[in-house]
């Protein structure tokens, strides 16, 4: 077994990988923790309306920035669920406070997404 500390999308993890028969097969998905959370607001402040994920799936792509003024129903991101892009709206007026997930990682349902003030 060895143990190797890998970036993906500005998040560190620890991986440990084992060797079978001369071929390289990596530990379960869940064993990889990460080391950093994904940067939040430039303050490190949530806003008080949370945003979160309606089922599990992937971020796809993050339309709205910390700072960006959105209006009740405007895309903040994007989730790849079941091989379907599914907008994330605002749930109302303001400006978005922190995005907690970056394009590509994979979310469960009820996962917090974003936060709005």
């Amino acid at each position: 077994m060895k143990n190797y500390e890998i970036t993906v999308n500005g998040t560190t993890y620890d991986v440990t990988v084992e060797e079978k028969g001369g071929s390289i097969s990596s530990a379960p998905a869940a064993a990889a923790a990460p080391k950093a959370a994904p940067k939040k607001a430039a303050s490190g402040a949530a806003g008080s309306v949370k945003i979160e994920a309606g089922a599990a799936g992937k971020v796809f792509k993050i339309e709205a920035g910390v700072g960006t003024a959105v209006k009740k129903g405007d895309t903040v991101l994007v989730l790849e669920v079941m091989k379907m892009e599914t907008p994330v709206v605002a749930p109302q007026d303001g400006t978005v406070a922190s995005i907690d997930v970056t394009e590509g990682q994979q979310v469960e349902a009820g996962a917090l997404l974003a936060t709005l003030n």
